[in-house]
Formats: C-alpha cells, sequence, structure tokens
C-alpha cells in the first residue's frame, strides 16, 4: 500500500464527509493505492455516526472510537499502530490542512529519501493569541533540540512507515514527534511550506493549556532521550557540582574563622551567618541528587528495555 492518511478528531462531524470525498480524489487522481485511518477521541457529536455512514461508501477507511477524550497524542500513537501504508501522512480533520499536498509530500519521501517531511504553515489564519505562543515554542524547540523546522505543531506531516512503527507518542508529545524521531535515529528531516486554510467549521479544541504542557513536554523528551539510559551522568553531575560547592563555602566559613581568631579579630559564629545554611543547603540538595541518580541506575538496570536498541542493518 502506498499511503496510509491519519486523522485524528473530536467533534468534527461538519468536516468529515468533505475531507473523506476530497482526500479520495486526490488519491484516485494520482493512481495510489490508500488507506484512510480516523481515529474518535471520545466525540460528544455526530463523528463516529458520519463515520459509519461514510465507511459505507469508502472501502479504504479504518476507524477507531475512544470511549473518552485521551488527546491528539493517544489518537496519532493508536492510528501509527494500524497503518500499513509505505508513507504515513498525518492532518487534521478541520479542512485546514489541504489534502492536495498529499503527493509532494508523498514524493519527498519516496524519491528524497526523508525519514520525516514536516509542514511549515507560512501564512496562518489563526489569532495572534495563538501564533505568538506557537512562534515561541517553535523557537524553544530548534534550539534545545537542534532540529531546523520553523512549525513543529503543523499537523500535516509525512513519515516513512517504519518511523511510525518505532516511536512512541504519549501525554502531549504530538507537537514533538520530529524530535522524538530524532532521538530513535531518524535523522532525515525537512520541510515544506503547505497551505494553511481558514477554519470553515466548528471552533478550535486547544486551549492556553497546551502551550505550558507542550513546555514541560519538550524538557521530557529532552532529558529522557538525552539522559534516559544514564540517569547517572545528569544527576550525578548536578548532585556533585552541589555538594562540593557547599564543601567549599564551609571550608571558607572555618578559614575565615580562624583568620579572624589568629588575629584576634572578634568573629560571629558560623550559625550567624548566611552563607553557613547556603553550604549547608548545597551539600544536603548535593547528596540527595547524587543518591536519585544512583537509585535511578539501579531502577534502569533492571529495567526489562535496558539493553534494546534501534537496529537499522544487519549482516549475520
Amino acid at each position: 500500500m502506498d499511503i496510509s492518511v491519519v486523522v485524528p478528531l473530536y467533534n468534527e462531524d461538519e468536516s468529515l464527509p468533505e475531507l473523506v470525498a476530497w482526500v479520495d480524489k486526490v488519491m484516485v487522481e494520482n493512481n495510489f493505492s490508500y488507506e484512510i485511518v480516523l481515529v474518535d477521541d471520545g466525540s460528544t457529536d455526530k463523528s463516529w455516526q458520519v463515520i459509519t455512514q461514510l465507511k459505507e461508501t469508502y472501502a479504504t477507511i479504518k476507524a477507531v472510537k475512544f470511549r473518552r477524550n485521551y488527546g491528539k497524542s493517544a489518537a496519532l500513537n493508536v492510528a501509527f499502530e494500524v497503518t500499513q501504508g509505505d508513507v504515513v501522512i498525518t492532518m487534521d480533520a478541520d479542512l485546514q490542512d489541504s489534502p492536495d499536498e498529499i503527493p509532494e509530500l508523498y514524493r519527498r519521501i519516496k524519491e528524497e529519501g526523508y525519514d520525516i517531511i514536516s509542514g511549515w504553515k507560512k501564512k496562518r489564519y489563526d489569532p495572534i493569541t495563538k501564533t505568538i505562543p506557537t512562534k515561541l515554542f517553535n523557537a524553544a524547540t530548534r534550539k534545545m533540540s537542534g532540529i531546523e523546522l520553523n512549525d513543529f505543531n503543523c499537523g500535516l506531516k509525512a513519515y516513512r512507515g517504519d518511523v511510525v512503527k518505532t516511536i512512541e507518542v504519549y501525554g502531549e508529545m504530538h507537537r514533538y514527534i520530529p524530535v522524538i524521531a530524532k532521538w530513535a535515529g531518524f535523522s532525515k528531516i525537512g520541510e515544506q511550506v503547505v497551505e494553511h486554510r481558514a477554519r470553515k467549521y466548528g471552533t478550535t479544541k486547544f486551549g492556553m493549556s497546551r502551550f505550558i504542557n507542550g513546555f514541560l513536554d519538550l524538557l521530557s523528551i529532552f532529558f529522557v532521550g538525552k539522559f534516559g539510559k544514564r540517569p547517572m551522568h545528569f544527576f550525578g553531575s548536578l548532585g556533585v557540582l552541589s555538594f562540593v560547592l557547599g564543601i567549599i563555602m564551609a571550608i571558607y566559613i572555618m578559614v575565615e574563622k580562624q583568620i579572624l581568631i589568629y588575629n584576634n579579630h572578634s568573629y560571629r559564629n558560623a550559625t550567624d551567618q548566611p552563607l553557613f545554611y547556603l553550604a549547608l543547603v548545597a551539600i544536603i540538595v548535593g547528596s540527595q541528587m547524587f543518591l536519585a541518580g544512583f537509585i535511578a541506575e539501579l531502577v534502569g538496570r533492571n529495567a526489562p528495555e535496558r539493553n534494546q536498541y534501534l537496529i537499522e542493518k544487519e549482516i549475520i
């Protein structure tokens, strides 16, 4: 099968018929063999009824319905498990992504050898309250990941089939799939300017809380990807640094006291100095972080996946 089109949706009963018809038209015109995987993320409208009706007309539809709303990441992860296409295209159900972009995305994956092609909505039809935070998060993600993309959160993306079979998407990690893929060894990531259409039906399903959660998820990806198999390198390094800093401050207090005594000067008790408490806190925190790293290492050594690595090719 050439293409799997993955569409996560939540309360999009009005747009689904038009979207599916548009995708089918593009596929037929380009002679693609394809499937459409629709994941109903606990919709409370008539989305599932619409999907079942569409299935009667379009045999290429596969569908999953959640009992409740789990979020876009969960919908994508479930859809990735059932896809069979050589190339997987993800897109939103609100018609703001154009299916006409699919042939070029497919071509770049197949002919240019990319692992991922991420859409870039260069001209957006979103309010400024959404575009400014998005720009800030894109800049932060570029800096932390080293991936030069302008729009990490664009729903329109193309993947080689083995990429989506390898990665795991959870929480609200969907906006950072290129970062997850890079940590998994899929480093050939490109970008393509795509059309961003004004919303035709309904309203956006995302609130301001997604930006806070998104930042926390970015930190989580960065930490797990870099230190997931060697937590002692992170906690141990910070712990030793804090402990040594505390010891240096404690030594400074003692040396200062001895100098004052030697020169017959009056001196304050060590406990009267703020530096004493800073030294004490630094030593305690350093010890705790070192122990946290040590415990994390013990847990990691007993984890069943401790020696699981992604192998691209093998000759035996």
